[in-house]
């Protein structure tokens, strides 16, 4: 890969993270919003639609190699990285540039996802559905136990992405999209599967803000839920691949 500079990676991920969040809460709006083509789909449609999304997400940001997610960068962080990508030093600087980049992308991609579906919010009388194109939210809440369900989701992706240890070619976004698939599958029902802080925060935010006619409340009351699981699985994630010592060179 070819020596980048912080301001590359600022745009490769607020690109990345935008497209990720664009067509992940257009997913959602799809499925839940009212007079959609796509109303009531099922959770097969969401959980396919997020992966794609990431696989559309990792190539688009292909120059800082496709973070996109605060999780997986503290993850390289607690694996021993000396560089995010080369000539970025893992230090204060990067990693506010990739996560400060991750959460204006997931913002701006909100956004643009309201705009496409302006229409639907306001044929939607449901708060609850409208939030949920944002935000992450659990089916039985006890903060406890959906910090530890988000923890593990989150551990599962990014182990994976530590141990795959590519840069995006070949089978590389796909497979990780595909990762996706079978979290949002098996781990995603209890909480929805932020597996992410910047895709819960980031649009959760854009929900505080907009106009979204009748919206309610953006319930942040339970968003340090999918901040605090997504940081401590991928921690642990970097730190379990650093101690096995499977992280590729």
């Amino acid at each position: 890969m070819d020596t980048v500079s912080l301001g590359d990676i600022f745009l490769s991920e607020v690109l990345g993270t935008a497209i990720l969040i664009l067509l992940g809460a257009g997913v959602v709006a799809n499925q839940v919003l009212g007079k959609t083509k796509g109303n009531s789909t099922g959770w097969v449609l969401i959980t396919f639609g997020w992966g794609f999304a990431v696989f559309a997400g990792v190539y688009a940001a292909y120059k800082s190699q496709a973070h996109i997610n605060p999780a997986v960068t503290l993850g390289i962080v607690a694996s021993g990285a000396e560089e995010f990508v080369p000539g970025i030093p893992v230090d204060a600087a990067s990693i506010s540039t990739y996560i400060g980049a991750q959460l204006i992308g997931a913002f701006l991609g909100a956004v643009v996802a309201f705009l496409v579906y302006k229409q639907h919010f306001d044929a939607t009388d449901d708060a609850g559905l409208k939030l949920a194109v944002f935000a992450t939210g659990p089916e039985i809440r006890n903060p406890l136990w959906n910090t530890v369900t988000e923890a593990v989701a989150t551990f599962v992706l990014v182990f994976w992405v530590l141990i795959a240890g590519g840069s995006p070619s070949a089978l590389g976004p796909l497979a990780v999209a595909l990762i996706v698939v079978a979290i949002g599958m098996s781990l995603g029902g209890p909480t929805g599967y932020a597996i992410n802080p910047a895709r819960d925060l980031g649009p959760r935010i854009a929900h505080a803000l907009l106009p979204i006619k009748d919206k309610g409340s953006s319930d942040w009351g339970y968003s340090w839920v999918p901040i605090v699981g997504p940081i401590v699985g991928g921690v642990v994630a970097g730190l379990v691949a650093n101690g096995l010592n499977w992280i590729p060179a």
